[in-house]
């Protein structure tokens, strides 16, 4: 045996040495990726199918109910009218009740799930009389569609994902690629909302390199959070390449031509698409609704922004603010594209929409965590504190749908997959322990007090006259760590423009 051969086998038995613990985990790891994916996903599936038998938004509480029958409407408006009606106010489409407010991408996929429902069931989706309907085949039909969503479209993107992220950055202990699929798969946020609260929150996690692909995608994502990620990062790699304008027109070709696929049922006039834009910006209910965890809602404790400013100036003064929290992450990808930098730019902007935008809601959280699950593995301990933050932040809305049992059960499960037992999952970036500073104290005390919080919303009854008191807090500290975060992860992006300077300078040097 050579002496690679030799050094290769030895680095090997290190590790089976160091990680011999006799556990299903690692002799699973041994057998191969794919084993693995497989067994995680089943436990995935399994964690699913479990908090969906819980409750579920506004079960039972008519006469709107809640988003459970928002997503139910949709299926019924879906399957009944021609797509030319789904957005249009009229006998049969009272938008005033659960109105599609999603882009047309999503409203095809609640009419593939409404022909489904039909199928089995079709008093579950009759027009106009299955308004609160709540039979039990209902509901077992309505949590598979959510169920086979994950199964067949967000697993099989996790997968590609981890093949593509690791092929290209570096291999990786298998331990680590383990974990990561875990982190993206069972995250305790995305599992409560889309099987317990019941609102399907999705972002397709494949990591594209290829721009066609990637401009197909840009145009059929269901949020507007992602899209100054997608053009920055589309922009930088066509400037970089030898015909600059013909990249760009291509990109601009396949562009128009998936909008023009995708919005066709809404391109035969300007008042039918201008009438869909208008339900995807929903001005008239506000800069924000209850209490979100954003810069907007926070600050109202002492900037009363309804009273003070129409709507119209507030619209202008969210737009204002949105693009500036953007801008530092756009310049980042046109100046040095790359694809970890596109994931740093999709959390970064998504980020910056859920702290700045016009009308936020709470669950609007996800959008940010999902790419910072992505990218996990670069930062256990702040992706850690925002997952508990995420969660934190959505803690009264869970209460209102009774998932109290579940949310303390995923949360616990989140403690043991960030904390393993041996401390396995960021053994590879484990560093020596870290010495005290203000920052750090700052944030245990933060952490301790929510905590604490959890308990007193709970069991204290708030003041009468500051009825919403503990909702204040929540929204405050949640604030507070989202605003350090986005500090955080925009300098994190940045310094990945100085690798990658030093990298191409190498590269001219040899």
């Amino acid at each position: 045996m050579d002496r690679n051969n030799r050094g290769k086998v030895g680095k090997d038995n290190v590790e089976l040495d160091n990680n011999k613990n006799g556990d299903v985990c690692w002799w699973l790891l041994h057998k191969g990726l794919a084993s693995f994916f497989l067994c995680i996903s089943m436990f995935g599936l399994l964690v699913r199918w479990t908090v969906s038998l819980h409750s579920y938004s506004g079960a039972g509480n008519p006469p709107k109910f809640g988003d459970y029958e928002a997503q139910r409407h949709w299926m019924e408006i879906t399957v009944n009218l021609p797509a030319q009606d789904w957005y249009i106010n009229s006998t049969k489409n009272d938008l005033s009740y659960w109105g599609l407010d999603y882009p047309p991408l999503t409203a095809y996929q609640s009419y593939i799930h409404g022909l489904f429902l039909r199928f089995f069931d079709p008093e579950s989706v009759t027009l106009f009389t299955s308004r609160g309907y709540e039979s039990y085949t209902g509901k077992l039909l309505m949590r598979f569609t959510v169920l086979s969503s994950d199964l067949l479209i967000f697993f099989p993107s996790v997968l590609y994902f981890i093949h593509a992220y690791y092929d290209v950055h570096s291999r990786g202990r298998k331990a680590d690629v383990a974990w990561h699929i875990l982190l993206i798969l069972i995250n305790p946020c995305l599992v409560l909302i889309d099987h317990g609260h019941f609102q399907v929150i999705k972002l397709n996690s494949a990591l594209l390199f290829k721009l066609s692909p990637l401009s197909f995608c840009f145009v059929n994502l269901m949020s507007t959070y992602f899209a100054p990620a997608f053009f920055s990062h589309l922009l930088g790699k066509c400037l970089r390449r030898k015909h600059p304008l013909l990249e760009i027109s291509k990109l601009g070709l396949v562009v128009l031509g998936t909008f023009a696929m995708v919005w066709w049922p809404y391109l035969h006039s300007r008042d039918a698409a201008l009438q869909v834009l208008s339900r995807l910006a929903p001005f008239e209910r506000g800069i924000y609704e209850d209490y979100v965890a954003n810069f907007w809602c926070t600050s109202s404790v002492l900037i009363k922004w309804k009273r003070l400013f129409p709507t119209q100036s507030l619209r202008l003064f969210s737009m204002v603010a949105t693009i500036l929290a953007c801008l530092p992450s756009m310049i980042q990808q046109i100046l040095a594209p790359s694809s970890k930098g596109f994931l740093y730019g999709l959390l970064n902007s998504s980020l910056s929409f859920y702290l700045f935008s016009f009308q936020v809601h709470e669950k609007s959280i996800l959008l940010p965590l999902l790419p910072a699950t992505l990218l996990a593995m670069e930062w256990p301990r702040p992706f850690k504190l925002l997952t508990h933050y995420a969660l934190f932040s959505m803690f009264p809305l869970v209460c209102r749908d009774n998932l109290i049992l579940p949310y303390i059960a995923l949360y616990a499960l989140c403690i043991f997959l960030y904390h393993p037992p041996g401390g396995r999952w960021d053994g590879a970036k484990r560093h020596h322990s870290t010495p005290l500073t203000l920052v750090s104290v700052l944030l245990t005390l933060a952490y301790l007090g929510s905590l604490v919080l959890h308990i007193v919303y709970l069991t204290v009854r708030p003041p009468e006259r500051y009825p919403f008191l503990f909702e204040a807090l929540i929204m405050l500290l949640s604030f507070s760590h989202f605003v350090l975060f986005a500090f955080h992860t925009n300098t994190k992006q940045w310094m990945l423009s100085g690798h990658l300077i030093g990298s191409d300078k190498g590269k001219k040097q040899h």
